[in-house]
């Protein structure tokens, strides 16, 4: 249902952006979040849609992450610049309501020094 893709490698301070492409199953994009996990570590909530819609941050990547959604397309993105070695990680993007709860399969972004 989930599919998330735009990971690669990049150097400090550059930018890169993430996609997680919804499938007609999933009735809103205002439930899809982004979380990241790097190695040996919990996974963590990078950015979601408020009940209202609007973008939040955690406060790790805030000023340099940004949720965005495209309707027509069904997909939401996640736009990070000025990134940073810390930023390694596997990010997933997940959708979550009262009912359901998918991941997607994962992207890996690496931040070099």
């Amino acid at each position: 249902q989930l599919q998330a893709s735009g990971g690669g490698l990049v150097q400090a301070g550059g930018s890169l952006r993430l996609s997680c492409a919804a499938s007609g199953s999933i009735p809103s994009t205002n439930y899809i979040s982004w979380y990241r996990q790097a190695p040996g570590k919990q996974r963590d909530l990078v950015a979601r849609f408020t009940y209202g819609g609007s973008p939040v941050s955690a406060d790790s990547v805030k000023g340099r992450f940004t949720i965005s959604r495209d309707f027509a397309k069904n997909t939401v993105y996640l736009q990070m610049n000025s990134l940073r070695p810390e930023d390694t990680a596997v990010y997933y993007c997940r959708y979550s309501d009262y009912r359901n709860d998918y991941w997607g399969q994962g992207t890996l972004v690496t931040v070099s020094s």
